[in-house]
């Protein structure tokens, strides 16, 4: 690490947000509705059943919020990148502009709320701008604004930026909106609490039995929730129904940094097309701007080593802004379908009332508001218009047989790639804070050795599907290259599709 650069993964929201805590389930219970998985999509879709007259049951494997609500940038925003074009492209001018209405739906809900429940959430109304650096990707966003009016997107096309560097040409999406998402979703969790709702903490569901009319979902612990619909809001569906959602989604890392600046940071949001990427916002924090800085995604065990992308980050604000001080770090993960349009809805033809809501590419406060209220509407049997926008069971021919089989032959070189690589390293080479593969009595282990020098030994194999974990140094996890589960070094998981723990070797 630099002198400059925190020492542990810290988010800005979870540090701020004060937030309670739930027991977890003891007992079998029955409820209307089951939800896995306490994000910005379980939230919001609780509160919106409850108000509905439902009996909900919110199930988090481990603290609410303590997912990828609890590290995204927070961006609300109808703008997701190069996404139009390629939407007319694959599904049609109809179809891409109901991404649109959806996710600025979204936006208008949640200032509605906040302005309903006087919610104080740092809401603000911010231009977002995506901004083109060089000549290829010049033309790319062009294309893209091309696409906006068609679909008649309020925008404008724009050949400077106020941030302190030229561009190649910029597309502005008026009057976005960024906001404190902990602060906001704490208020909707009073409400579900007030209006008869129960959360369960440190819950962990690893299956459902659909044996009968109504599903019912058991955990860890074997115990039982009968409800008459089951929802996975759970970043990765826990469970899969023979709909082969392994084979259809990736799961990628991105990286934030917090910072103070030495230049004054002008407003707005910002988003460069180029590759890698980039995206500024800021947050008041104690009279002043903290810089949300983030970008240098890559697929979840596949990047170099993590850290590089911290420092990459750094350099970057550096250069375009100057650092005062770097107060916070911390690294998000997202899936991506084939077709980059999220699955929502019923999970298998076969499972009407087992739903799921996944698949946000990393745009998930607009995404995940928008599927709640589909997920309402499907349980309350209502019209939407979005629903076969985001059926889980489509299938466009053209990107998604590309994709299918790409990600696949990826998935299939990582499994073969981890059984036979060779390691070098042995338990006395592994530094304070440093961990590395090692062979245990001919096995495959992952050492961790913390600041005291205690060793912690686990298992590399992935509990999902088999796959072998890598160490990621900059977040001091061991994740999994194939399907995006991540553990603790002591093997607990921090992320699914895994449910069960990385096995400790003992020595």
């Amino acid at each position: 690490m630099t002198d400059n650069m925190p020492q542990k993964p810290s988010s800005y929201w979870q540090d701020s947000a004060n937030l309670e805590n739930y027991p977890p389930l003891t007992a079998n219970i029955d409820v209307d509705v089951t939800i896995v998985g306490g994000g910005i999509t379980g939230i919001t879709t609780a509160y919106l059943l409850v108000k509905s007259g439902l009996k909900v049951a919110i199930l988090e494997a481990s603290t609410l919020f303590n997912g990828t609500t609890g590290h995204t940038t927070a961006k609300i925003t109808a703008q997701h990148g190069l996404i139009y074009d390629e939407l007319i492209q694959h599904m049609g001018i109809e179809r891409a502009k109901q991404y649109y209405e959806a996710n600025q739906n979204a936006l208008d809900y949640v200032r509605n709320i906040v302005k309903q429940l006087g919610i104080s959430c740092d809401l603000t109304t911010e231009d977002a701008i995506m901004y083109a650096v060089s000549d290829q990707y010049e033309r790319k966003i062009e294309t893209e604004y091309r696409a906006y009016e068609k679909l008649g997107i309020p925008s404008e096309f724009v050949n400077d930026i106020a941030l302190p560097f030229d561009v190649k040409g910029a597309i502005v999406m008026k009057e976005q909106g960024q906001f404190h998402p902990l602060t906001y979703l704490k208020s909707l969790v009073a409400e579900i609490i007030r209006g008869g709702g129960t959360i369960y903490e440190q819950t962990t569901a690893v299956d459902i039995d659909t044996t009968t009319d109504k599903p019912t979902v058991i955990t860890r612990d074997q115990h039982r929730v009968t409800s008459k619909y089951v929802i996975s809001c759970s970043h990765f569906p826990f469970y899969d129904g023979k709909g082969f959602y392994f084979t259809r989604l990736h799961a990628e890392r991105s990286y934030v940094l917090g910072i103070t600046s030495k230049t004054e940071f002008p407003g707005g949001m910002y988003y460069s097309a180029d590759s890698p990427t980039r995206s500024i916002r800021y947050t008041p924090v104690d009279g002043e701007k903290l810089i949300l800085v983030s970008g240098d995604g890559h697929k979840t065990g596949q990047g170099t080593s993590t850290y590089k992308h911290y420092k990459a980050l750094e350099d970057y604000s550096e250069q375009v802004l100057g650092i005062n001080e770097i107060k916070y770090r911390w690294s998000a993960q997202d899936l991506y379908t084939l077709d980059n349009v999220p699955y929502v809805g019923s999970i298998t033809s076969k499972s009407p009332n087992v739903l799921v809501a996944t698949g946000y590419r990393k745009w998930g406060m607009s995404n995940g508001t928008a599927a709640a209220h589909l997920l309402h509407d499907i349980v309350l049997e209502k019209e939407n218009p979005y629903r076969e926008l985001y059926n889980p069971s489509r299938f466009y021919a053209d990107p998604s047989i590309k994709t299918f089989l790409m990600q696949n032959l990826d998935v299939a070189g990582h499994l073969i790639e981890g059984k036979f690589d060779s390691q070098e390293k042995a338990i006395e080479d592994i530094g304070k804070d440093e961990a590395a593969i090692i062979r245990v009595n001919g096995q495959r282990a992952g050492c961790y050795r913390d600041m005291d020098g205690h060793v912690q030994l686990v298992d590399t194999t992935c509990t999902h599907m088999g796959c072998e974990v890598e160490w990621n140094s900059g977040d001091r996890s061991w994740d999994c290259p194939c399907h995006g589960s991540r553990f603790a070094t002591d093997g607990e998981v921090l992320e699914g599709p895994a449910t069960k723990p990385l096995p400790q070797i003992e020595l």
